[in-house]
């Protein structure tokens, strides 16, 4: 009999949940008001993707009555986007839209609807939505977005502060996706009962999150306590997970907790708010959470200030690379296929310090005052001409050769007068005396590293870092008092781009504390001295970023070279020489 009763209360407390859920109304402003001006709703099918190949998609498309084709209108996509289309479903945009717009409560703003691509009579709803990466941003910006501006003749602003994306489930994690990719293009999210689960690596976005430097998006999420737990994780929590983690990282954000379920009529009830907060005028930022960060934990809060960005220093360059400093803080960097070498002061302003042959692909200044440079070669040679590493006189500008039959790569040079360079193809890393001239093959220190590129030196010489170019990891070498390296270990996970297995590791710089800052495919990857990632700090541009050094006034100022452009950020760390 008792089993019975707490069963019967159960399945009453059960009702009476599910009634509390699904007990969401849509308010006034979804509804047709006769007095205000009235968008139309255009239909139009989307075939022959490039990006996903073989899909056809049914699409919509509002365009308000405010529109003036000669003033740019601001753009929301909805995915799944039919089911946000009808004037008498869950959604109701257009009527939401006609209604906010009418109000001044948001821009003259085209809608695009998306229904998921169709592979044949198979949905690719789930491969286009959860999955991660810039697949699904390249169909809209490359294909999607182009076709219905030209079928329609639309004019729609480059603004990405006036560009937003929104979904429901698979849906809202798409949306968040296509602004985590392209924040240059996209900066507003509405997500509602999102998948931030294990589908197809969703549930790595509170992390990468935590340890991404901040971009410029206003998020808005809602879920409800009753979501779905399933095999592929528990919605509340994941979505919790989200909040939290944009919470510690200072996002402009705003969730909203409900007791409802894995329902589209609770996304329904709360959009014109949901709007009015999204187009709302900007407002300052929340600062970073810090209080739970253990000593030695190095969140990117530690690294960045809070205002300031990257910095053009030059640009109408050919490629950039070997970033270094001497030890007054200057600034020096190749410009590799013209052979010159540049100069930065403490003004930041460049010159040429060094010209003419040979081509210089990484260097480092010695003990000694000399410039260290890793050859490729003369301007104009032969495809097959030899590499050297070699000297430079910073007075005379007079070059040695400090040795041959090598492939150097990037190169440090140690307290001690000994030079380690990467040998990208071998796979290896090569040591040298710097009081040498014209050795032939030196000693090899290393090998059975995955196309070994960038090097560093701890700031008290005991360790040699070493970036992968072709894997995922960073070396950790122990330097012996006699100049060999030993015990060497896979000391660092570098994070990849999705769908690749290379993390482009490249250029490297070590601070006084002794963190690693490395380039990468996805930015610059910085590491605390036990080898734990901080955090990812952006690419001064699309351009890849190959190298980076400390430099300039108490040497806080971080300069990379990125393709045909050189540039600068203020630092709260400092190098060392």
């Amino acid at each position: 009999m008792r089993k019975h009763l707490t069963l019967l209360a159960l399945l009453l407390a059960s009702a009476c949940l599910a009634y509390a859920a699904d007990d969401y109304k849509l308010g006034p402003d979804s509804q047709f008001k006769a007095d205000v001006p009235h968008g139309r709703v255009e239909r139009f099918q989307l075939t022959n993707s490039a990006i996903f190949p073989g899909t056809h998609r049914e699409g919509g498309v509002y365009i308000p009555a405010q529109y003036d084709p000669g003033q740019p209108a601001a753009l929301m996509v909805f995915q799944d986007g039919l089911g946000y289309l009808s004037t008498n479903g869950s959604w109701r945009v257009p009527l939401v839209f006609d209604n906010l717009i009418a109000a001044k409560e948001m821009p003259v703003t085209i809608a695009i609807f998306l229904n998921p691509g169709m592979r044949s009579e198979q949905s690719n709803r789930s491969f286009e939505y959860d999955s991660l990466g810039d697949a699904y941003a390249r169909f809209l910006l490359e294909e999607a977005i182009p076709f219905v501006t030209n079928k329609f003749s639309l004019a729609i602003t480059s603004d990405p502060e006036l560009r937003a994306v929104c979904g429901s489930s698979s849906g809202g994690i798409c949306s968040f996706t296509v602004a985590w990719e392209r924040p240059d293009q996209f900066r507003k999210v509405l997500s509602t009962i999102g998948s931030f689960t294990n589908i197809r690596g969703g549930h790595n976005y509170p992390a990468l999150i935590r340890k991404t430097e901040r971009k410029p998006l206003r998020v808005f999420l809602q879920d409800g306590s009753n979501d779905l737990n399933n095999l592929f994780g528990d919605w509340p929590l994941a979505n919790q997970g989200m909040a939290s983690a944009l919470r510690f990282i200072g996002y402009d954000h705003k969730f909203v907790l409900g007791d409802g379920s894995h329902n589209a009529r609770h996304g329904g009830a709360i959009l014109p708010d949901a709007l009015r907060w999204l187009w709302r005028a900007p407002e300052p930022l929340p600062a970073p959470l810090t209080k739970d960060n253990l000593k030695g934990d190095d969140a990117l809060v530690k690294i960045l200030p809070a205002e300031g960005s990257w910095e053009l220093v030059m640009d109408g360059l050919g490629f950039t690379d070997a970033a270094c400093s001497d030890a007054e803080g200057n600034f020096y960097f190749s410009d590799l296929g013209h052979a010159k070498l540049y100069k930065v002061g403490a003004d930041g302003k460049p010159s040429v310090w060094f010209e003419g042959n040979p081509k210089i692909s990484g260097m480092k200044f010695g003990p000694d005052g000399r410039l260290y440079c890793a050859s490729q070669g003369t301007l104009g040679g032969a495809r097959d001409e030899k590499k050297a590493l070699v000297a430079i006189e910073p007075d005379t500008k007079k070059v040695a050769v400090i040795a041959t039959d090598v492939t150097p790569n990037d190169l440090v040079v140690s307290k001690t007068g000994w030079i380690y360079f990467t040998d990208t193809g071998a796979g290896q890393v090569i040591m040298c005396p710097t009081q040498t001239y014209g050795m032939p093959r030196p000693r090899v220190a290393a090998g059975g590293i995955n196309k070994p590129n960038g090097i560093g030196l701890s700031p008290d010489g005991k360790f040699l870092i070493v970036s992968e170019l072709g894997g995922t990891n960073a070396w950790s070498f122990m330097v012996n008092p006699d100049g060999t390296i030993s015990a060497g270990e896979r000391y660092m996970e570098l994070r990849a781009p999705v769908n690749r297995a290379d993390s482009g590791g490249d250029g490297l710089a070590i601070d006084q504390e002794g963190r690693a800052f490395i380039t990468s495919y996805v930015g610059i990857q910085m590491f605390d001295a036990t080898g734990r990632l901080g955090g990812v700090i952006a690419k001064p541009s699309e351009k890849g970023c190959v190298s980076i050094a400390f430099a300039g006034p108490e040497r806080s100022w971080l300069y990379a070279c990125a393709s045909d452009k050189v540039f600068r950020r203020k630092m709260l760390t400092k190098g060392f020489y």
